[in-house]
Parts: C-alpha cells; structure tokens; sequence
C-alpha cells in the first residue's frame, strides 16, 4: 500500500506539472495544498467519525471498519473511473523516449544521475534538508506541549481543546497562508518573495517560546499564537514547494520532482527521530529555544541557492 501511495503521489505531482504552465503552478499552488488537506481531514477524521457512527449503531468494531474501508474503496474506484475516462491529458504528457541499446535498469540509473549533475546540486540539496530543520523538529512536539499537564511544563488542554486549537483553527490558518503564498509568487515570482518566505515560516515559531515561558491560561489567546505559527507555515512552505518544482524543471521534472521530495522526506525524518528526547532533555521552555536555533540553517540555505528572477511569476499576455 505504501508503494502503491508513493507511486500516486508521483503520477499526481507530475500531472500537476505536466497540465500547468509556471506561473499557473505557482497561483494554485495553495489551492493544492487546501485540497490535500481536505482530503487528510476527510480521511483522519471523517472516515473515523463514519465507523464510530456505525459502531454507536450496533456494528461490531470489525465489521464497522470494513465497512468503512469498504466506502473508501468505493470513492477512490469512482475516482480512477473519472480520472481514466474524463480527466484531460495535457499534452506533454508521453513517453520518455529510450535508447533501444540500453537496458532499462541502465536507462533509469541515468535519469537518476541527472539530478545530481544539475548545477549548483549540492546547495540545492542542503536546501531540502535544512531549510525545515526547525518546523520539523517542532510539529512533533506541539501536541504533547498543549496536551502535558502544567505541572510537566505543559499548557494543560483538554483533547477537545486541543482538537479545535490545533485542528480546527490551525488548519484554517495554514490553507490561508498557503493559497496567499501561491497568489504572492503568481504575482511577483518566487525570488521576490524567498526571503519574507523564509521568514515566515521560522519567526512565528516564536510564539512557542512565549506560551512555555509565560504559560497563559487563555484559550482565545492560546488559539491565536498557534494561529499565527501555523499562517506563517502555510506561508513559507510555498516557497519551499515551488523551489522543488523549480528545481526538478526539465526533460524528467517528474522523475526529479520525485527525489527531490526523497530527499525533502529524508530532511524531515532524521531530526525528528531525535525531538522527543531532546524535549525531554531540556523541557519546553529550553527545547523551543533551540527550535529558535535550529532555524539559522534555514536562512543559510536560503542565501545561497539561486532563483531566476521570472521563475513563478504571472506571465504577461502579449
């Protein structure tokens, strides 16, 4: 399943490539990402919410479930049929035309090797491992934060609370932040706006450090700084994805699109291996100190790759 996902994932990164021209890639950007996480909600939490129905109905827990899955499987054969039969090809969507002498496995190490040879590959690969360094090794420590009890330097929250704050009003911010990112880089392209990116999504995590040091007791208040991160994250991953398209640009851009996200899951998976027991190291209060940190990386990296200065940018009908 994990390998029937990941190839998904390709085939929906490259169609979304493939049918849009750069600019247009940079304005729906966000419009991408509010679909993705419609779809992770109606997942995570609709499909939850459907089986405990059916349990509260008088379901056993198993045949609720396969129940469940069973509607799943009925929405996503009803998808393949559309994209099948409806979805439009774009154009430039064939096959990659392969040398008859060559062996397969040779023909793919050579599309492999060709990300490596681009220019300027090493800052562009410091690029996706660091420029999250800092958000990834806070996301996984938010929720135990909000959740632990104040006498274990947490904030105390109920579920529920956490539930709306994080859940509810966190991803509303985070779509906004996003479809504004896509509609900035479709205006003025993604080098004009990199810097204010990349501030964006590393100086709001500032407001952890406030809530484990003055530890408020206000909802509203608590609501509105993980607001803020959260806008702020939204914001500034723009600039991190159209870096990613940007760069994978080319006669492979889906094969290379592929990597690249590789080696951006590979930036995000290692330090968080390590999050929980440093946070359990330092406590809250220091450990979001050094996620302050762990963000200088992330404006390094990001003065020294190079954006062509059209690249996203709104192009004018002549």
């Amino acid at each position: 399943m994990a390998f029937s996902s990941a190839t998904h994932d390709i085939a929906a990164d490259g169609f979304y490539m493939l049918g849009l021209p750069e600019d247009f890639q940079a304005a729906y950007v966000g419009v991408r990402a509010t679909f993705y996480r419609i779809a992770m909600i109606a997942t995570q939490g609709g499909l939850v919410v459907f089986a405990g129905l059916l349990e509260a109905s008088g379901y056993d827990i198993p045949r609720a479930w396969f129940l469940t899955f069973f509607l799943a499987a009925l929405v996503l054969a009803a998808l393949f049929l559309y994209h099948f039969f409806i979805l439009p090809y774009p154009t430039s969507d064939c096959w990659a035309v392969r040398n008859p002498s060559a062996s397969l496995s040779r023909d793919f190490l050579r599309t492999f090797s060709l990300f490596f040879r681009k220019k300027g590959i090493v800052t562009v690969i410091a690029f996706f491992l660091f420029y999250r360094l800092a958000e990834t090794q806070l996301i996984k420590i938010i929720a135990p934060f909000l959740l632990d009890p104040r006498s274990k330097s947490g904030l105390g929250l109920t579920t529920s609370e956490v539930g709306i704050i994080y859940g509810t009003v966190g991803v509303v911010a985070l779509l906004l932040g996003g479809l504004l990112g896509g509609y900035a880089i479709y205006r003025k392209g993604l080098k004009s706006w990199i810097w204010v990116m990349v501030c964006a999504i590393h100086l709001p995590d500032l407001v952890y450090v406030y809530l484990s040091q003055a530890m408020p007791q206000n909802f509203y208040l608590i609501s509105l700084c993980v607001a803020v991160e959260q806008f702020g994250y939204g914001f500034g991953f723009t600039a991190y994805t159209m870096f990613m398209i940007m760069v994978s640009e080319g006669e492979y851009k889906t094969v290379h699109y592929a990597i690249s996200t590789g080696i951006m899951a590979l930036g995000m998976m290692v330090p968080a291996m390590f999050s929980g027991w440093l946070q359990e190291l330092l406590g809250y209060s220091n450990y979001f100190l050094w996620v302050m940190t762990a963000t200088i990386p992330g404006f390094i990296v990001t003065g020294l790759v190079k954006i062509d200065p059209e690249f996203g940018k709104k192009k004018e009908l002549e």
